[in-house]
């Protein structure tokens, strides 16, 4: 069901001005719009709703990272965020801000609707208060790092201290710009750490947003939060290459599917219903379930992961098209009759592109097994081990499968089930480390180990 119709007036222009936009901190605050960049570029950011231009915003480069690590530097060495109290961190400004964030959460999904496509509702209602709690949750956990006393082997007296590793560089992806941001800023800060982060340069909007409520609302320091938009390949690289930056390193799209035998063609027949209801539509519309992809580029890659798909003869069960001509829309795509490879036995022209690559689409492949040892084998035969769903009411089944499977999260009979105090993260090409619980916190922290003799000590 295609609804691509706006159902009244949109929110970028009481939200937006027309006018280029650059969260910078060159000579310390972290947010005061509207900042030029060194070169005084700029490049537009689009509405994939509509293809149409939302603003303009000041692109940054190597010369602006410098400054904004300079900034970050100078307040780690120098300023008050790092020699505050975690109990001072947690109360004035983290859980400020998080209040702040719900009491902007209208803002915030609105800004996500616009650049990133994402569902209003879903973002007011979900995804922003998450954020929120995030920054809740590392708050109360600020002033509770606490390093331990060492039970040394001889005549020393031995503890360690958790020391905030000082400047950290995070680049954000677009597909859940105000979840990546929470994911990786609430735990940087509640360590005492300063911050350089750049957005996906196809949703820059967001992050600015969430630095002009850290600064000018929250109150955080000067030279704390760093917000830079730029390209990867510019401003990307220069994070990645600094030499006074400590590097911070999502998808989990259920986009591989296996399904046994014996309940195959009823799965499929019930699928398919579910996918003839499912609402594409604008962002704003209450109904949506889906909204648009996220630009242009974004858009024809899908197009062209599901023309591969049908050339390598997997069975189109439903969408596979564009559904409008005014924004970046995608019919839900479900192919059935997949071919993945087993390991060890791969012949060449027998993987189907769309079961190996990561599409980034409303693209689903549905795939056939026999025994619960194949599905096993088939599922770690990937370069993507980031979560991973097992569906059964058998739990020595579900023990084995979840203990079996090379996956970062195994959730058993649900999906995203995401909470903040369980970390996650991913195996393989699926990235390294750990967000949300206290596994983020300890990345953020060095252990630094102190040791004095002792002399004539009564006891060891």
């Amino acid at each position: 069901m295609v609804r691509t119709d706006p159902p009244g007036q949109k929110l970028s222009s009481l939200l937006l001005p027309a006018r280029p936009l650059l969260a910078l901190s060159p000579q310390g605050p972290c947010f005061t719009p509207p900042l030029s960049s060194t070169s005084w570029r700029t490049f537009e950011t689009i509405d994939p709703s509509t293809k149409e231009v939302i603003t303009t915003v000041a692109e940054g480069d190597k010369e602006d990272i410098d400054l904004a690590v300079k900034a970050a530097t100078e307040a780690f060495d120098n300023g008050r965020w790092p020699r505050m109290s975690g109990f001072v961190r947690e109360g004035k400004i983290l859980m400020k801000l998080a209040d702040l964030i719900d009491q902007n959460a209208e803002e915030l999904a609105a800004l996500e609707a616009i650049d990133a496509g994402k569902v209003f509702l879903w973002g007011k209602m979900g995804g922003i208060p998450v954020v929120a709690n995030m920054f809740r949750y590392y708050a109360g956990a600020a002033d509770k790092t606490h390093g331990e006393t060492l039970k040394m082997s001889r005549e020393l007296q031995g503890y360690t201290l958790k020391e905030p590793i000082r400047v950290v560089g995070h680049i954000i992806p677009w597909n859940a710009p105000s979840v990546m941001f929470g994911m990786k800023i609430a735990p940087t800060l509640a360590a005492g750490c300063t911050v350089v982060l750049k957005p996906a340069e196809k949703t820059p909007l967001v992050a600015v947003f969430y630095a002009h409520l850290s600064k000018l609302v929250a109150g955080l320091p000067d030279g704390v939060l760093n917000v830079v938009n730029g390209f990867g390949h510019t401003a990307g690289a220069a994070i990645s290459s600094h030499m006074d930056i400590d590097k911070g390193e999502m998808c989990v799209a259920g986009s591989r599917v296996y399904v046994q035998e014996g309940i195959h063609n009823e799965f499929v027949k019930r699928l398919e219903e579910k996918a003839k209801t499912w609402v594409v539509g604008n962002p704003f519309d209450p109904t949506t379930q889906q909204g648009p992809q996220i630009d242009k580029k974004q858009f024809y890659r899908i197009l062209s992961y599901i023309e591969h798909g049908k050339r390598d003869g997997a069975t189109l069960l439903t969408g596979g098209k564009p559904c409008s001509d005014k924004g970046y829309y995608i019919e839900p795509t479900i192919f059935a009759d997949v071919k993945d490879s087993l390991p060890n036995i791969f012949i060449f022209g027998e993987e189907m592109l769309i079961a190996r690559d990561e599409i980034f689409g409303p693209v689903l492949c549905l795939m056939k097994f026999k025994t619960v040892e194949e599905a096993i084998e088939r599922a770690n035969n990937s370069r993507y081990e980031l979560a991973a769903g097992v569906m059964t009411k058998n739990i020595d089944l579900a023990n084995r499968v979840s203990r079996s499977i090379r996956s970062g999260a195994i959730w058993i009979n649900c999906y995203f089930a995401f909470d903040m105090d369980c970390p996650y993260g991913g195996y393989k090409m699926s990235g390294s480390g750990r967000d949300m619980g206290l596994h983020a916190l300890e990345k953020y922290l060095q252990v630094k180990s102190v040791v004095t003799p002792l002399y004539n000590s009564p006891w060891l």
